[in-house]
């Protein structure tokens, strides 16, 4: 019953949120550069004030700010997220299309960082006086400091270009008619580079975060009683020290889980990998604002729903957060 308040209270709130995000992003939109109207006259090669008149008048350009304000906000509640001017479709269509594939990218980004970043977090706060420890801090040094872009094109480069062991780009294998389990294993070694890429910088962040944990934890006075009690140290690792260095991890993963949808843009489009990363940047080339309105729209939602299900796992990982609420 305590969850079910605890949803409710969150969905309450994020109806709230998401109403101020819809009005900041609007507002936001209307003062970048670039008339849509103009972009579409000009492709089409008519520049007559005629023509743009109609386009306008077309896609509700020509009403006052308020109107098309209380249009788009009125839509968005009956799920009407607009037309894509250049798609020459419903936004929701194309975002609902784009979006299994952000979401699988990013998932299987998400659960390959935490992963290892735990796994190497804890190697390197089990050997912080050895040289392994400083060999994997190190390494998570390399990977936080490199740009994303630049691992990415490295990525291709080395194991698409010179070794040829892994696709470059795209999602499938496209005209080769799979079906079944060998779709999946297409999928899955399209998926190898991109999400690796993504990991690696969120992968190091866990680690450094883990190991500091750790380490902190290995000195509290419920590990030392442990220690009097003659436990060994495996067990001590991984039931007293690394349980409750856990706690702020999750707390970082909620927050890092909506940051990954904005990595994602970088390795969409080095990748071609067809998320609604990459939409949005075809979107904000062609000054499609209904489409980046929706995009922003799901981004914040997905991120709201991350902090949603890390204040639930957090309640079951640390059980006095439950009794003191």
């Amino acid at each position: 019953m305590l969850y079910v308040r605890l949803i409710v209270m969150r969905l309450l709130k994020a109806v709230v949120v998401l109403f101020l995000i819809v009005i900041f992003n609007f507002f936001l939109i209307q003062m970048a550069p670039g008339d849509p109207a103009a972009i579409l006259a000009g492709e089409a090669g008519a520049t007559d004030q005629e023509f743009l008149r109609q386009l306008r008048e077309r896609f509700g350009l020509d009403q006052p700010l308020y109107v098309q304000l209380w249009r788009y906000v009125s839509g968005i509640a009956m799920l009407d997220f607009g037309w894509s001017y250049r798609q020459q479709m419903p936004v929701l269509d194309l975002i609902l299309a784009r979006l299994p594939a952000t979401l699988l990218l990013t998932g299987t980004a998400f659960v390959l960082s935490l992963a290892l970043g735990i796994l190497a977090g804890s190697m390197a706060a089990a050997r912080v006086k050895k040289p392994s420890g400083s060999i994997i801090m190190a390494l998570a040094l390399l990977f936080y400091a490199t740009p994303l872009f630049w691992v990415a094109l490295m990525a291709v480069v080395v194991f698409s270009v010179f070794l040829g062991w892994l696709p470059a780009y795209g999602m499938y294998t496209v005209g080769a008619g799979l079906s079944g389990f060998a779709l999946v294993l297409d999928v899955a070694k399209h998926l190898v580079l991109p999400a690796t890429t993504l990991a690696l910088f969120f992968m190091a962040i866990y680690t450094r975060m883990t190991r500091a944990s750790m380490l902190e934890a290995s000195q509290q006075d419920y590990v030392k009683t442990a220690r009097a009690k003659g436990l060994s140290p495996g067990v001590i690792q991984r039931r007293h020290i690394l349980r409750n260095a856990l706690l702020p991890i999750i707390t970082l993963a909620g927050l890092q889980a909506g940051q990954m949808v904005g990595g994602a843009i970088l390795t969409e489009t080095v990748f071609a990998w067809p998320g609604i990363g990459r939409l949005m940047f075809e979107a904000l080339q062609q000054r499609d604002y209904n489409l980046l309105l929706g995009i922003f729209f799901f981004s914040a939602a997905l991120v709201i729903v991350f902090n949603i299900i890390t204040d639930l796992v957090y309640r079951l990982a640390d059980p006095r957060i439950k009794e003191a609420s």
